[in-house]
């Protein structure tokens, strides 16, 4: 967290900060990412809220974003043309 909030890099994070170099910080952060950690403790915590009667519905909240492409981004089938054309003759 004090990296995203600060925008430092990592290896100018101080020692005494974290208890470790920001090298090793980022080293374990990658390795517990890498070993599933995150998802695990998460629903370990959920599951003891649960538990403790301290986590419902309402207490709950949705995020997200969008963001439009700019440069039109990667399109996956090409566009219909929507330029008037005349309807083939039938006689």
């Amino acid at each position: 967290m004090y990296v995203l909030r600060t925008g430092i890099a990592w290896r100018d994070v101080p020692t005494e900060t974290v208890g470790c170099s920001g090298v090793t910080a980022r080293r374990r952060l990658r390795d517990w990412t890498e070993a599933g950690v995150w998802p695990l403790l998460h629903a370990m915590l959920l599951t003891e809220l649960r538990r403790a009667g301290l986590l419902g519905l309402d207490d709950c909240a949705a995020d997200g974003s969008h963001i439009r492409a700019l440069k039109g981004g990667i399109t996956s089938v090409p566009h219909r043309s929507t330029a008037r054309v005349l309807a083939p003759s039938t006689t």
